[in-house]
């Protein structure tokens, strides 16, 4: 019921922010931010485990760790990315957030090159040679 923490604590500071947000917009803002960065680091500890076992799995089907690693990274690069857009874009700031987006999605596709690599050269490996 860990989820049931989780909302109680976003509407308890939803509440607080709309009270101060009339006379101190940025405690409000603050708030907000703490608020996010506590449930982020809260849940940070429950991926470890799935980490864990996706490590373990891909220790026993041969995968090679750094595909694994890489992977990660660019799930990590994605979270990381939404969560720090959604606290600029709770400052007013569209344009930023948006920025911080189109750059997580860069350094996604930048990830993503050592794999699709692999991807392609296994794919032509498997393709008759031609005439």
């Amino acid at each position: 019921m860990e989820i049931i923490q989780i909302v109680g604590l976003g509407l308890i500071s939803t509440v607080l922010i709309l009270v101060v947000r009339e006379q101190k917009p940025m405690f409000a803002f603050l708030l907000a931010a703490f608020t996010g960065l506590f449930i982020f680091l809260y849940v940070i500890g429950k991926i470890e485990a799935v980490i864990g076992i996706l490590e373990q799995l891909a220790d026993r089907s041969g995968i090679p760790s750094i595909y694994l690693k890489t992977i990660l990274k660019i799930i990590g690069i994605a979270y990381i990315a939404e969560f720090g857009a959604q606290i600029v874009r709770d400052a007013g700031q569209e344009g930023v957030a948006s920025k911080i987006e189109f750059a997580g999605k860069i350094l996604i596709l930048v990830m993503a090159v050592p794999i699709i690599s692999v991807i392609v050269e296994t794919v032509l490996g498997l393709l008759p040679a031609g005439s």
